[in-house]
This record gives C-alpha cells, structure tokens and sequence, in this order.
C-alpha cells in the first residue's frame, strides 16, 4: 500500500530551513522497500519446504485422510513432540474412523492421555461416529461436508481437505498468520487472535494452481513453526530473508497489547487432569473417596468435577462413584 500523500502546502509559502525534515522524511518515504509481494514468496518457501519438510506419519503418502484428521485434532494447542507418541498409539488401536465409533466415548478420552484440552476426544469420536454413519466410514472430501461433522472448524476442514485431498484452501493457524504478518504487512507478530482479514490475506497469498496451492499451505505452515518462530525468529536461515518486510522495515519490535502467557499449576485445568488421571488408570467406576483424594482443595476440586460432567467428559454412577462415558 502507498503511503498517504503529505498535505497540500500553498504555492505562496516560502521554504524555510523548518521544511528541509518534512522534506527528508518524504524522501525516506519514498526510497523505503516495497512490500513484496505473495507471488514473490511462492518459490523459495516452496523450495525450502522440499528441503526441510519434517518427516511425520501424518504426511506420508499412504497416510490417508484420517490420519490427516487425527492429527490435526491433536495438534491444536499442542506441540508435535507431545502428539507423535498418542497419535502412534491411537492409529494402532483405531486405524479407521469406523473402528473409534464403534467404542465408547470413554476409551476415546482415556486414550488421549496427558495431550490436555481432553474434549477434542469426545469431539474426534463424535466425528468418527457420523464418517461412519453419513459418509460410509471415508473422511469426506467436499469442504462443506467435513465442516458439517462434530468439531471441525474453519481451519480444521480446510487443513483435511488441503492435506489429505491436495485442494485448494487457505489454512490459517498461528504459525501461518505470523509468517503473513511478518513477510508481507512488517508487522513483529499477528494479532491476538484470528480475524477475517487473516484469512482474506491468506486466500490473496494461494498459488492459482490447486495442487501448488495445496503444498504452499503445508509450507508455510512449517516455515512458521521451524524458522519463524514466535520469539526467536531463525531470520539468517529463512528463505525469504530477502523479501520479507518485516526485516526489510528493519525487524521493528512488536508493539501491540501485551500477549499473556497461559499458566497451569494451580488452575482447574490442573485440577481437571488430575481427576481425569485417576479415571483413566480405572477399569471401571472410581468411588468419590479417591477422587478426592487426588487435590486438597475441596471447593476448587468439586468445580472441576463439576465441570468436566457437565462436558461430558465424566459420568456419575451409582454410589456416589464416576466413570469416563460409556
């Protein structure tokens, strides 16, 4: 974008020595790097990732879409190094969405061990139940299809059918969006959190051609999350180093509101997983008594029972007992 033109100044004005600034500055204005632009961009991210790509299972050719989605729902919120082992497991026991519907809810969320935000195990397995019951037990490939299934989103449906199906989406995550933010607006970091204007730089950004558009999505994706980090950016080793206009600007420091680190120890997420620690180490009902016993404080422990029942996470039985869903 140009910049905006400076006020008119009237022709009878004298220049003085208080104008040389003005001046200078409008000069530097217009001497200053162009932001570059997407296309400028596609080759040598797309060159990078050929070179650099992480090998993971999901990525594998014969992967197969349930793969792609397993994994996408584990990796929300959730580093790679923690999924790789629960997604190894999970694909052993359940390597087809018919094989986690016909278990109960329950073995879904003990499977999903220590990966945190346990709901996204109910919301897998609900999806797994309507692949089988209104799809024929096959990932669906139509875009609006796999946005109609239990717990997938925007980005979720556009990464399945990008990932797994090669189509032409823009997948937006965080990694992403600071890649953009970065390379293309100069900015230190994106916004707190997603907005529409994420995504209309993003579909801008697509290579026309499907199955480029399709690579380019998973590429920046991982340039975000090896090179581009949040903090420690890797700019020497970058592909688009030369392009970007964040380091083009002169790498300027992020001056947005402060962004807030999320804490656990002493929070009722902690709480939560701990119930839930117990109650997957369960073959059966666990009796009140040793849920208890798992954190001191009552009025925060029974607010954390409470509230993984009310999402679904939990049942209560007979006897003053509680059990994963069956």
């Amino acid at each position: 974008m140009s910049d905006s033109p400076l006020p008119h100044t009237p022709a009878r004005t004298p220049r003085s020595a208080s104008s040389a600034p003005a001046a200078r500055s409008a000069s530097a204005r217009s001497s200053a790097p162009a932001a570059p632009s997407a296309s400028a961009l596609h080759e040598p991210i797309l060159d990078w990732y050929a070179e650099n790509a992480r090998t993971l299972p999901w990525r594998e050719p014969d992967a197969g879409a349930w793969a792609v989605m397993v994994s996408e729902f584990m990796l929300q919120q959730t580093p790679v190094a923690r999924v790789l082992p629960a997604y190894e497991r999970w694909m052993q026991r359940w390597p087809k969405p018919a094989d986690l519907a016909a278990e109960a809810p329950g073995e879904a969320v003990r499977a999903w061990d220590r990966l945190g935000y346990p709901r996204r195990a109910l919301r897998l397995h609900a999806a797994a139940k309507a692949i089988v019951e209104e799809h024929g037990g096959v990932v669906p490939d139509d875009h609006a299809a796999l946005l109609a299934l239990p717990g997938v989103g925007t980005y979720t449906a556009a990464a399945i059918a990008s990932f797994a199906y090669g189509q032409r989406h823009a997948v937006v995550d965080t990694n992403v969006r600071r890649v953009f933010a970065r390379a293309i607006t100069g900015s230190a970091q994106p916004t707190i959190s997603p907005t529409a204007a994420d995504l209309r730089l993003a579909i801008s950004a697509l290579p026309a051609d499907e199955s480029t558009a399709a690579r380019w999505a998973i590429a920046t994706m991982e340039l975000g999350a090896l090179i581009c980090t949040a903090r420690t950016p890797r700019c020497a080793d970058c592909p688009i180093q030369s392009n970007c206009a964040w380091v083009l600007a002169g790498s300027p420091p992020y001056d947005g509101p402060p962004r807030k680190g999320q804490t656990y120890e002493g929070t009722d997420r902690q709480v939560r997983g701990r119930l839930l620690a117990v109650l997957r180490a369960a073959q059966g009902p666990v009796p009140k008594s040793e849920l208890d016993a798992c954190w001191p404080e009552q009025i925060q422990r029974e607010r954390a029972l409470d509230g993984l029942v009310a999402d679904g996470l939990v049942d209560p039985v007979a006897n003053n007992s509680y059990r994963l869903p069956a």
